[in-house]
């Protein structure tokens, strides 16, 4: 169980922080543009509206990582699942009161498994904090470059270089 306690929120993390950038990079005119032509639902959506919520998305996928990673403030990794949970949980509503049910199981699973790493990480197997250290800071460091390598670099390329 502790093996998935690392791993799962590793995924969500990165997943989330990948998706709410490149909701971010939406602040563009050509690209918001080009983004209602790819996604129906957007349509409904006020780009500010989109924008914060690429952000709310993007801080919710970091705070399940590094906090916990580094030791620093860990309790901000449960909060930042419940949040990733409330974002779901208000897709979902979104979905439904548009009539869009294929999209719920996506809201379902992804804000499940968010509220049960909030539960597990706040009240069953909570990290303990550690004090700031440099070697807790360099790897701080490494995971956000890590996640700038492996999600954000390419988000943004693509993102970026429309044709």
């Amino acid at each position: 169980m502790n093996t998935t306690l690392w791993t799962v929120p590793l995924l969500w993390g990165v997943f989330f922080s990948i998706t709410g950038f490149g909701k971010i990079l939406w602040y563009k005119p050509a690209l918001w543009n080009q983004t209602l032509q790819e996604v129906p639902w957007l349509f409904a959506v006020p780009q500010d509206l989109s924008i914060f919520i690429g952000i709310s998305e993007f801080l919710g996928g970091v705070g399940l990582i590094l906090p916990a990673m580094t030791g620093v403030k860990p309790k901000l990794t449960p909060f930042a699942a419940i949040g990733l949970t409330l974002v779901m949980i208000l897709a979902a509503v979104f979905h439904i009161v548009r009539g869009e049910y294929n999209f719920l199981p996506i809201n379902v699973v992804l804000g499940g498994v968010a509220a049960f790493i909030a539960y597990e990480r706040l009240f069953v197997r909570p990290i303990a904090p550690a004090s700031i250290s440099s070697f807790r800071v360099l790897k701080g460091l490494a995971v956000a470059g890590a996640l700038v390598l492996v999600g954000f670099a390419p988000a943004w390329y693509r993102l970026t270089h429309i044709h």
